[in-house]
Order: C-alpha cells, then sequence, then structure tokens
C-alpha cells in the first residue's frame, strides 16, 4: 500500500534536519490531538520531575489518543512540543524516536514556555494526524462524548 503521507525533510534552499520533516502533506481523515501531558489513567502525574519519564508517558498517551481516532504515528503529520526547559528536548526526541521506529518523521514545532497547566509537568505534546480515508465495510472509530 502507497502511503498517505508526503514527507520532505528538506525543499530546495532549506536545510535538511534530522529531528523532522520540513513539509508534510497528504489526503484523508483530519485528526486533531490536544496536548498531552504526563498523566495516568487516573490524572496522576507520572514521573514528576524527571523529563525522560514524563516523556514516555505522554507518547503513551498520544498513541491511546491516535487510537482512539483509528489512527497510529504512522498518520502524524505535525507535532508540537511544549516544554518548560529545551533541555529536555533531547529526552522527548528519544522518546519519540522509539514509537516512530525509523518511519518518516513528522513536521515539528518546540517551545519553552514559563510554566504547563500544573507545576510538575515538564512536557506536552499535541499531534495532528491525517488517517487514510476506510475502505467500504471498515468500521468507524467510536465516538463517544465524555464529560
Amino acid at each position: 500500500m502507497t502511503s498517505h503521507l508526503h514527507h520532505v525533510p528538506a525543499p530546495d534552499g532549506i536545510a535538511p534536519s534530522p529531528q523532522y520533516s520540513h513539509v508534510v502533506w497528504g489526503t484523508g481523515r483530519f485528526v486533531a490531538i490536544s496536548g498531552q501531558c504526563a498523566l495516568d489513567a487516573s490524572g496522576a502525574v507520572v514521573g514528576e520531575g524527571d523529563a525522560v519519564a514524563q516523556a514516555r508517558q505522554v507518547f503513551a498517551n498520544l498513541e491511546r489518543c491516535l487510537a482512539a481516532a483509528g489512527a497510529d504515528f504512522g498518520d502524524v503529520v505535525k507535532l508540537t512540543y511544549f516544554v518548560t526547559d529545551v533541555a529536555h528536548l533531547p529526552a522527548v526526541r528519544d522518546a519519540r524516536d522509539a514509537y516512530f521506529a525509523g518511519a518518516p518523521l513528522p513536521a515539528s514545532s518546540a517551545v519553552q514556555v514559563s510554566a504547563l497547566v500544573r507545576p510538575e509537568l515538564l512536557v506536552e505534546i499535541e499531534a495532528f494526524a491525517l488517517v487514510p480515508e476506510q475502505e467500504t465495510g471498515d468500521v468507524e472509530p467510536e465516538l463517544r462524548l465524555v464529560r
């Protein structure tokens, strides 16, 4: 199957980066994943003060959110990293690489912020994905309202 996404690591006149694709486009259903933090299913912080543990939890949460939309990391076109210290970016990249496992990397942006929603959080990541149009007979992901 041909990929529904097209990655351009370095358009003409743009320096290449091994950390992301400069341009990604494709076709399919658009999926937006709200910023995920290092919270477990009960809302408790995972890895307080530990950027490595928090980055791993954030990507695990992103994986669960993508699955809820019938997507996976291969469908991600854009990640935005919010970190309280740019020194946390290597931990974020290591966690990301474990989930992308050699697949083309999406476009990305990193922003250092003064704080996240809770003071013990170090990393938040949001994602945008394009999921291939489903074949006839495929089941749409379950949609439910959670309050």
